[in-house]
């Protein structure tokens, strides 16, 4: 009988209505840890045999692909993939398929909240107020803001789409969309005022979001590039942690000119409280981003039509859910 590894704890739990489709087409659904992020020994023990592994944010290296002599695609629940270790994947020829643009709903709407909640110092506000301070602060609107999107894909144009119905105005950076001659305002990048390079986007933004994979070099944002931003403007990082140098963001914060900091993603989950983490003007949330009903039933079900099709047609590309697309 076909064999296939399920680890995101959203459809290991039991009761997935795409898992159920694997147990319906007759294959053995293997779940070690039901609920929770397996342990490695527990996926050393459960891979042999496995041909396809529906697979979350665990990190995936060439010793558990060893343990799984047949497998022959992992199958990601989201759109990143920098936790399997790509190059040993391809010298065992096994696909890597992500669930490209499931969660960009999710995502872009928790950024325009986080933009909302840094311009109105909501979070400090109901913190004071719980304290038996009242505390009242004039912020700003989103109509006649600037919001700088840094990676228009899936997530930066729905974003861009989002703050732009607010009345913002919707400038963008992308390294590809540049590469392609791309025009703003045009298909894809309808709701994009302009498409500009990363230096000017930072000073002219209100508020920055990141919606960018990780970078070889290190960091995107730096102090140099903190220094580059309208003062009191606010940054967004809702994707990857290391995009964001953290002890020049704290420095930024500290004397003034960063005026907030969101973030949702950490190198660590949970991350321990340190100085950044801790700062009164950064917002921190625990990966919300992709964490709502219906982010978590279009990544299960562009999963398992991912393993579906290898399954059942090996070698054949399959198509990603409803059609969407993203880097």
């Amino acid at each position: 009988m076909t064999r296939v590894l399920v680890t995101p704890r959203s459809m290991s739990a039991g009761g997935n209505p795409a898992v159920r489709r694997l147990e319906q087409a007759g294959i053995e659904v293997v779940c070690p840890s039901p609920g929770r992020q397996p342990a490695r020994d527990e996926l050393l023990a459960a891979l042999p045999g496995v041909e396809v592994w529906i697979a979350g944010v665990e990190r995936i290296d060439g010793e558990l692909m060893d343990a799984a002599p047949d497998l022959r695609a992992i199958c990601r629940n989201g759109a990143g993939v920098d936790a399997i270790d790509a190059d040993a994947a391809e010298r065992r020829g096994i696909r890597i398929v992500p669930a490209r643009g499931a969660n960009a709903r999710g995502v872009a709407e928790l950024a325009l909240g986080l933009v909302i909640a840094g311009f109105r110092g909501l979070v400090p506000a109901a913190t004071a107020l719980k304290r038996g301070d009242w505390h009242r602060s004039t912020g700003r609107e989103l109509a006649g803001s600037t919001l700088g999107v840094v990676g228009y894909g899936a997530i930066g144009r729905t974003l861009g789409t989002l703050a732009s119905g607010c009345g913002m105005r919707v400038i963008g950076y992308d390294p590809y969309l540049a590469e392609t001659g791309a025009r703003a305002g045009t298909g894809d990048l309808a709701a994009l005022d302009a498409l500009v390079g990363l230096d000017e986007l930072l000073a002219e933004a209100h508020a920055v979001s990141l919606h960018l994979p990780p970078l070889p070099g290190g960091a995107l944002i730096g102090a140099p590039e903190l220094a580059r931003m309208r003062a009191g403007a606010m940054l967004v990082n809702t994707a990857r942690s290391g995009l964001v140098d953290a002890a020049a963001a704290l420095a930024a914060l500290e004397r003034g000119h960063l005026g907030g900091y969101a973030v949702d993603a950490f190198d660590v989950e949970p991350p321990p409280v340190d100085q950044l983490l801790a700062h009164p003007r950064v917002i921190a949330s625990p990966h919300l981003g992709a964490a709502t009903a219906e982010s978590v039933e279009r990544a299960s079900a562009a999963a398992v039509e991912h393993a579906l099709a290898i399954l059942a047609e090996p070698g054949t590309e399959p198509e990603t859910v409803a059609a969407q697309s993203s880097r």
